[in-house]
């Protein structure tokens, strides 16, 4: 289980009941995500060990008004939102340049199990390394992905590590404010830390009996 920082750590530790689990604080961004995620992946293995899931989790902004503040969202598509290039007709995600991917999906059958033991609420999940501030970049960016529900900076850094384990992931978000304009008065990250933590006790039967061939 990954989140960003201790306070989303803290929030999903005490709820999930797994044996076998582990919860980090990997850092915000993508880049350190994906490198702490990739260290813990690799420390299980040479243990003998090795993880069968990796978990994103923590709190994110949300497309209103599709995903409101307090409500829970699990990713069916964690997508890098912002790795490409401008040009002049528009953005373009790398995989358009010819390299990589920009899309990561969750198992569709755990998705649907999450979002039922939950009421999270199933759409793509942006990773930006930029948190959106206007209103237009929040409206350029819900036209580019008309199934994104939420923005954060950590899932597809840990999707990619995952992948690199050939190990499943699922993204699990809960929404402390509106994406579009910074008004930190409107933020209610207690709000959301509670919700996620409801979540997480919620789906701790779900992963202990979810089967990692089942897709």
């Amino acid at each position: 289980m990954a989140t960003a920082v201790p306070a989303e750590r803290d929030a999903v530790a005490p709820a999930l009941h797994l044996p076998g689990a582990e919860v980090i604080a990997a850092g915000v961004g993508p880049a350190l995500a994906a490198a702490s995620t990739a260290t813990a992946l690799t420390t299980a293995a040479l243990s003998g060990r090795p993880f069968g899931l990796v978990v994103s989790a923590g709190i994110a902004g949300g497309f209103a008004p599709h995903a409101p503040v307090g409500s829970l969202v699990v990713a069916d598509e964690i997508t890098a939102a912002d790795l490409g290039a401008e040009t002049p007709d528009g953005f373009l995600p790398v995989t358009e340049l010819g390299f990589g991917t920009v899309t990561h999906r969750p198992p569709e059958a755990l998705v649907r199990e999450v979002a039922s033991a939950t009421g999270a609420r199933p759409g793509a999940v942006l990773t930006v390394s930029t948190v959106t501030g206007t209103a237009a970049r929040a409206a350029h960016l819900r036209e580019r992905h008309p199934t994104a529900l939420a923005e954060a900076m950590e899932g597809f850094g840990v999707a990619e590590a995952a992948a690199a384990h050939g190990t499943p992931v699922l993204e699990l978000r809960a929404v402390s404010n509106p994406v579009g304009p910074r008004d930190r008065a409107a933020w209610r990250i207690g709000d959301a830390l509670a919700a996620l933590a409801e979540g997480f006790g919620k789906i701790t039967p779900v992963l202990s009996s979810w089967n990692p061939h089942d897709r």
